[in-house]
């Protein structure tokens, strides 16, 4: 299937650190349809040998086992093409359509990895120039909006020139291979099913964890902060995979409207359940793998009385059915003690327990990163003698190991399944503006808060407030240490 691949800000961190390597990872393993092009566009004037040339030199900085070797980027810089475009010039539009309308490719994935404030004129400028036939498809890259009217905004401007089937809204969270298996581990297997609901299940918890501070995305932090960057669309598309009924079919509409449903469901925030429920913190000084590390008023590009979170902890339930009362708990933030993404399913434990010390209830641990996996903790008898305490044990599956071949990084499987016009995994907009409407109360409280975030040392897991939270429910966070 010949395609076109247009990557908007074909210079930008993003596309030389995400998305051509993993272009070229789908390439190396025989998944990019042949007959491909991949277009970089940007201000700077370059030819195409200029332009792989750059992207052969960041490839130095992509994981060893990643890099391609000389013969395999010759074949790779093949597919590449560089063309000058500002973005404001309705005649360079003329011009890529030109480009493209040389073969007409069956698909044209027109990728914005560009700054978000470009996304509407980009979107305004492509309809103007009619790049938009139904064999056209437009990737819109996070953060959408900083609130639900941007967001609105975002969607009715790219509404007006493209079709919802043609607009893919991408959340990499979603490509990661145990996001994957979130939908085969419930829908594909009956064991879990029948427990799938609250007589079973005590808690959830979702941790998106990292070690790492702002960087040099200060600016671009600071306007933002810890809830619109993680909560409001990683973390809450993840809970919807939790959370979320049996889709009658392996539809993509099928399946977000389901995920819709549970946006829907959540327990809405008002003004004393933001204070009761909801923790926000922003990192101090600390020390990071035994190394000093800055606080978040000292990294480069933040204002020095930059009030935004690093850090939020919150509590919610879905009001539905299946589980009401069951608390969800969710936590993100930076410099944090470990780099740790996960889901932990806390079961109840068994309601007459007649070995000693049986309390300990089985849980079961997804993890998205650093490894991918699954981690069912159960209670087992050593067979030593009849009175003995249950020891805990685990079945572990490491996907890695499992699937050694077939592995595929999340921006590889989400680049292919534009390509390929698969929809599953891209997030509709009703589905996005719902996320919205859930967070804009805390945002809107979190404004006539003078206390502002609390502050945590830099490799801890946030500030306290954030555990005491969890106690109250008599729960305790699930924490590498």
């Amino acid at each position: 299937m010949a395609f076109d691949l247009v990557l908007f800000g074909g210079t930008g961190d993003l596309t030389w650190r995400k998305l051509m390597p993993a272009l070229f990872q789908a390439f190396r393993h025989g998944k990019l349809p042949a007959g491909g092009r991949i277009l970089a566009v940007a201000r700077d004037e370059r030819s195409d040998d200029e332009y792989r040339a750059f992207i052969r030199a960041k490839f130095a900085e992509v994981d060893a086992p990643k890099q391609p070797r000389d013969d395999e980027f010759a074949r790779f810089a093949e597919l590449l093409h560089y063309r000058r475009m500002d973005l404001s010039q309705p005649e360079h539009y003329a011009g890529l359509k030109t480009w493209l309308d040389e073969r007409g490719a069956a698909t044209q994935v027109l990728f914005l990895a560009t700054a978000p404030h470009l996304f509407t004129q980009i979107c305004a400028q492509l309809g103007a120039a009619r790049i938009n036939g139904p064999q056209v498809r437009v990737v819109l890259e996070k953060p959408l909006g900083h609130d639900l009217a941007s967001a609105q905004e975002i969607n009715r401007v790219v509404r007006a020139s493209f079709a919802e089937q043609q607009a893919l809204r991408i959340d990499h969270y979603l490509g990661k291979p145990s996001v994957q298996n979130l939908m085969a581990l419930r829908f594909g297997n009956a064991l879990f099913e029948p427990l799938w609901r609250r007589e079973s299940i005590a808690n959830i918890q979702i941790t998106l964890a990292e070690s790492l501070g702002v960087g040099t995305r200060g600016d671009f932090y600071s306007q933002t902060g810890a809830l619109r960057d993680m909560i409001q669309n990683h973390a809450l598309q993840l809970l919807t995979m939790i959370a979320m009924e049996p889709p009658p079919t392996n539809d993509a509409d099928a399946i977000r409207d389901e995920k819709l449903k549970v946006l829907k469901s959540l327990k809405p925030f008002t003004p004393e359940s933001v204070a009761r429920d909801v923790v926000r913190g922003q990192y101090r000084a600390g020390s990071i793998d035994g190394k000093p590390v800055p606080g978040y008023l000292d990294e480069p590009k933040v204002p020095a009385d930059n009030g935004t979170e690093t850090f939020v902890a919150l509590r919610t339930e879905v009001n539905n059915w299946r589980w009401a009362g069951v608390p969800f708990y969710l936590r993100t933030g930076k410099r944090l003690a470990a780099r740790q993404a996960q889901i932990v399913v806390n079961f109840r434990p068994v309601p007459h327990p007649i070995f000693p010390g049986s309390a300990r209830a089985n849980k079961l641990v997804i993890k998205l990163q650093p490894e991918d996996g699954l981690e069912l903790h159960l209670l087992a008898s050593k067979g030593s003698s009849q009175g003995e305490l249950l020891a805990p044990v685990s079945l572990d599956l490491d996907f890695d190991k499992a699937f050694t071949s077939e592995r595929v990084g999340a921006y590889e499987r989400l680049l292919m399944d534009a390509i390929a016009g698969r929809l599953n995994l891209f997030v509709r907009s009703d589905e996005q503006e719902q996320a919205w409407r859930w967070v804009e109360p805390v945002l809107h409280a979190w404004e006539h808060d003078p206390n502002g975030p609390r502050v945590y040392a830099a490799g801890t897991w946030g500030p306290p407030a954030s555990s005491a939270m969890v106690a109250r429910d008599g729960c305790a966070w699930d924490e590498e240490q």
